[in-house]
């Protein structure tokens, strides 16, 4: 018999305060090394590890390539790396972004369910959208514990709405009893049988860890679909896991069906800017051009060049609506517009 000892934690929007809410109630002696990562933009300077160390007698700070596992310890994933967990050791890396994010709460979750199998728990709080929930997939495949902050707590309930939706969570519970719960569940004994690892978990592991995905056989792991990827504009892959949906182009990166919803119609919004400043720029050339003509007396030809610019300007006009009735969708922002109509 063996005990979980291997905590993996993600958040995004909402996810300090649950952070911190969290390790305030865990104990200077526990067993267990713990590994989070919350959504942050790769330019910002992650301040969490100086927050929590606030909050916890444990040592808490940004994890650093190829560093022992130690027990008691909290692992930070620092801005644009992706954290795994490998037999042992902590891994960072560039590998492809995956729900739009580097670090990715799917990436970790699914390397710790790689590396340790039934010795670990995985932990998903308030965030938006849905990274997190298949990885929790697999840890739940590896015979590991599922648990999710009750989204009735959550400021932000999609993630922790998508875990569950993904698999059965072994548990749900409010913020002020994660700690406790924590604590029993390292000190109790699991059996050491752990179920088998797919070839697609390998695959999808390697990929994170900056292997060669069309090497490693990703073309494997689904059917080709009719959308390209908004990173690379690579065909994707889509895979389906029960009643998960989710797509891999063949250079690694990886989206959650409501995260490749959000990321094409946030998309269009950018295609639709990169045509004004085409249009007007087209415009302004014209204009420039028709001006030289009048001074050489071309005058029939920069009329019907200033005639054109008009045209181009109320093209830029009809595009620029477009821009500005454009919505960037997802299922979160779906079920908000829903709960907004009902209650007229």
């Amino acid at each position: 018999m063996s005990k979980p000892d291997i905590v993996v934690i993600g958040a995004s929007a909402g996810g300090l305060a649950a952070f911190e809410t969290l390790v305030a109630q865990l104990p200077s002696d526990f067993p267990a090394a713990i590994f989070i990562v919350w959504h942050i933009a790769p330019d910002y300077p992650s301040l969490l590890p100086k927050i929590l160390a606030r909050f916890t007698p444990l040592a808490v700070a940004h994890a650093i390539d190829q560093e022992p596992i130690q027990p008691g310890r909290i692992y930070v994933a620092p801005p644009d790396r992706h954290l795994l967990v490998e037999p042992g050791r902590v891994r960072l890396s560039r590998g492809p972004k995956e729900n739009r994010f580097r670090p990715a709460v799917d990436v970790l979750f699914r390397s710790a369910a790689w590396s340790y199998g039934a010795r670990v728990i995985g932990v998903v709080l308030s965030g938006t959208l849905d990274d997190g929930a298949a990885g929790m997939y697999a840890i739940k495949e590896r015979g590991g514990i599922a648990i999710v902050q009750d989204p009735l707590d959550a400021l932000h309930s999609s993630m922790p709405k998508a875990a569950m939706q993904a698999v059965d969570a072994d548990y749900c519970v409010s913020m002020s009893e994660m700690g406790a719960l924590l604590e029993a569940l390292v000190n109790k004994a699991i059996p050491t049988q752990e179920e088998p690892m797919s070839e697609k978990m390998e695959i999808e592991v390697g990929i994170a860890r900056e292997d060669n995905g069309l090497e490693l056989g990703i073309m494997k792991l689904g059917g080709l679909s009719p959308f390209t990827c908004p990173e690379c504009h690579g065909i994707l892959l889509q895979l389906k896991e029960n009643n998960l949906i989710r797509f891999r182009c063949h250079t690694g990166h990886a989206y959650s069906l409501n995260s490749l919803l959000a990321e094409v119609t946030q998309s269009i919004e950018e295609s639709l800017w990169d045509g004004i400043r085409t249009i007007e720029e087209s415009e302004m050339l014209m204009t420039h051009t028709a001006k030289h003509l009048h001074e050489v007396n071309e005058h029939e030809a920069a009329d019907l060049l200033l005639q054109k610019a008009e045209d181009a300007k109320r093209r830029a006009k009809l595009v620029r609506q477009a821009v500005m009735s454009n919505e960037i969708l997802s299922q979160d922002n779906l079920e908000q517009e829903l709960k907004s109509s009902e209650t007229i």
